[in-house]
């Protein structure tokens, strides 16, 4: 019989995928006794939560708001691509040579998924988070893998996902493919090249929006 994990640790898996999933967004205020209320449990453990989470850089305190979502700078989400760059391609490159066929027919089946997604942002950002993690798992070290899902958490942080572009859905596609045939392929180098061209059309993406935001937050300020 499995022990019931403590109420502090079910708090902050909780609080911890409503994160992930966007159901806060960066600088959001994240209340100890609203969370209690949603719960049903004591603030005790809820608060152990948030301070964990704290800790793990997901949520930061501000003096006049309390705690809240963190956000990330320009810098943190340079070097957050910059690792996805190496990982992303070392994990397409270790596919390539460690997947088996059914691994690779999985991938082949979740590229097939993706027309479904032409015009849902949010649905192809969780489509995408899931061909990824399907790419990771078949690189077969477990050492790669905890690195890559360690990222889930600051990815988590952006203030919207590079999906929300119409050009970057339409992009996307290829890029997968190019992936996958490389996997199916057996060529690491091709896997890995391919990979690593994807995370850099993401990141400029990225880029895009995040200009896009500083443009209107200072159109924002001189109306």
């Amino acid at each position: 019989m499995t022990a019931k994990a403590p109420l502090s640790v079910i708090a902050y898996r909780k609080i911890r995928e409503a994160i992930r999933k966007g159901r806060y967004s960066p600088g959001d205020r994240v209340l100890e006794d609203e969370i209690s209320r949603q719960l049903e449990m004591s603030r005790t453990p809820v608060r152990e939560a948030l301070h964990r989470l704290e800790a793990e850089g997901l949520l930061v305190y501000e003096a006049r708001l309390g705690m809240v979502v963190a956000r990330l700078d320009y810098q943190m989400i340079m070097e957050l691509y910059s690792m996805r760059d190496v990982l992303e391609g070392t994990a397409a490159a270790m596919a390539a040579r460690h997947a088996s066929e059914a691994e690779v027919a999985n991938l082949e089946h979740l590229l097939s998924l993706e027309d479904r997604f032409a015009d849902d942002a949010a649905g192809m950002a969780e489509h995408n988070r899931r061909f990824h993690e399907a790419i990771y798992r078949s690189a077969h070290n477990r050492y790669l893998l905890r690195t890559l899902n360690a990222l889930q958490d600051p990815l988590s942080l952006l203030s919207k996902t590079t999906f929300s572009l119409t050009e970057r859905r339409t992009a996307a596609h290829p890029e997968h493919v190019a992936i996958v045939e490389a996997i199916r392929a057996r060529d690491p180098e091709r896997a890995e090249c391919a990979a690593r061209a994807h995370i850099r059309a993401a990141q400029q993406a990225r880029l895009r929006i995040m200009a896009e935001d500083a443009a209107w937050n200072a159109e924002a300020q001189t109306d």
